[in-house]
């Protein structure tokens, strides 16, 4: 898509659609000079230039990437309008389109049933489902693996309900041994089970915690919200089997109470776009409230009728509408994309397995790859690790010939000994290495990218304990043209 000639199609939209309500003169107080905004937007571009290429392969760090041409392109069209999809007066078309959505994304999920909508964000979406857990089992806790994302302990917190962190596995899943002591009690009325830890990327035991929270009587909501769209691939037996994923969490998705979904993230959509939803369509009551001013154009339910949030982005559900219209969200669809992300984990997997500059924290579950530098005999500690990851990411940024971007994870000491117990704990944990395979480019891109991290890794290893990186400033992005690899003759996509 060439957005040289999109964009501009975009802003005629509303321009056309207007004329028919006939002319009128803007009021000059909106007026601005237009040198002068010229050059504001002169020191604006500088000011973006202060940031890191996320649209670049060499960026291997957090899970970040740009939003597809369809989503920018349906934002701008639709901001243009401005609609507020909180009441159906606010925004009819973008209401419609967003009920669109959330249907889709129930069927991706397996859901017979549903009420949900978009949110602002992944936060909000489970604050709602706490919320609505609290309400649903009023006095009772709210039960989660030590390796959640924190937004469940400061929701439990915000809402006024005892949170609980179980203990997590050697793979970072929820221990359903240690949960199954907790349900006991009686003092769980929710458990929380997360579809890709933000850390390693770690997939709950969905399925057995399922079938033990209803034998205690307790709820289930599912964090989805960073690897919910591998549900595409995950419910699809033979592309869960090409791609080393274990069907059965992906499976029991559509029996749980309520699950969070990021369509922001793998969704390829701008932030902020999240998603809850929730398999009883009777938890609206839990929501039910008046307005004397809105609610009044449409039989059925508005989308603020099922939320705590008010005014919401119509624009995110116009880009996520166009944007599935072209990648719908089946295993040959959006699943493609998803697909290709998990190969080239796994293959990234496979290097570093037989690198010995590098070491594999944990055998990757979705796209994220968790690893470290190999430390030198004789210096095997956590500390020593924890150095040279960190060597290993500032160096990486600073180069500014052949700059990689990374992201640094902490373990604690059990877990990373437990996993590797050559590692003498002489710290209370340590910094690894990560880094979210989140933009399908990654996979043409990955030899070099392996070959450079490995390279640094080897760096950092042979400095002196004493030999500290310096902290530096966003470098400059921009690249030598040699330094780029061969444009390949296929894309990815």
């Amino acid at each position: 898509m060439d957005l040289r000639y999109w964009l501009p199609r975009a802003a005629e939209v509303a321009e056309r659609w207007g004329e028919r309500f006939g002319p009128y003169t803007p009021h000059p107080v909106n007026a601005v000079d237009e040198a002068e905004f010229a050059a504001a937007f002169e020191r604006f571009a500088k000011r973006l230039e202060h940031n890191y290429p996320f649209f670049h392969p060499r960026y291997a760090g957090q899970m970040v990437k740009p939003p597809h041409p369809a989503a920018l392109v349906g934002y701008l069209t639709a901001m243009r309008f401005n609609p507020n999809n909180h009441a159906y007066e606010g925004g009819p078309a973008t209401s419609d389109m967003e009920r669109e959505c959330v249907a889709a994304l129930a069927a991706m999920f397996g859901l017979p049933a549903h009420v949900g909508h978009l949110t602002s964000s992944g936060t909000i979406a489970n604050l709602e489902a706490l919320y609505v857990a609290r309400q649903s089992h009023p006095g009772r806790g709210v039960a989660y693996s030590a390796q959640a994302h924190y937004t469940h302990s400061r929701m439990c917190h915000v809402l006024g309900v005892q949170g609980h962190a179980v203990a997590a596995d050697a793979a970072g899943r929820i221990d359903v041994g240690a949960l199954e002591e907790l349900l006991r009690t009686g003092s769980v009325g929710t458990v929380v089970v997360t579809c890709g830890t933000t850390g390693p990327g770690a997939v709950d035991p969905v399925h057995e915690v399922l079938a033990l929270a209803r034998r205690y009587g307790a709820r289930v909501h599912v964090d989805a919200a960073y690897g919910g769209f591998f549900a595409l691939l995950g419910r699809d037996a033979a592309q869960a089997a090409a791609l080393g994923l274990d069907p059965a969490p992906w499976q029991a998705i559509g029996a749980c109470d309520s699950v969070t979904v990021d369509p922001h993230k793998h969704g390829l959509q701008p932030y902020g776009c999240g998603a809850v939803l929730f398999a009883d369509p009777a938890i609206g009551r839990h929501f039910a409230h008046d307005s004397p001013y809105t609610y009044f154009t449409d039989a059925e339910l508005h989308l603020g009728e099922i939320s705590l949030e008010c005014s919401r982005a119509g624009a995110s559900a116009a880009a996520l509408w166009l944007t599935l219209q072209l990648l719908p969200l089946t295993a040959d669809g959006l699943g493609r994309v998803l697909a290709t992300g998990r190969r080239t984990a796994l293959r990234w997997a496979e290097l570093i397995g037989d690198s010995e500059e590098l070491t594999l924290n944990q055998v990757p579950q979705l796209d994220i790859v968790t690893y470290f530098p190999t430390p030198r005999a004789g210096a095997a500690t956590l500390s020593a690790v924890d150095a040279a990851a960190d060597r290993v990411l500032r160096a990486g940024m600073a180069d500014g010939e052949d700059p990689v971007y990374l992201s640094l994870l902490r373990v604690d000491a059990a877990d990373l000994t437990r996993r590797h117990p050559q590692l003498a704990a002489d710290a209370d944990g340590a910094r690894v290495l990560r880094s979210v395979l989140i933009k399908p480019e990654a996979e043409q891109w990955l030899p070099r990218l392996h070959a450079r991290v490995a390279a640094l890794a080897a760096e950092a290893v042979a400095a002196p304990a004493s030999e500290d990186v310096p902290a530096t400033p966003v470098p400059d992005t921009t690249v030598p043209a040699d330094a780029l690899p061969p444009v390949a003759e296929e894309s990815p996509r």
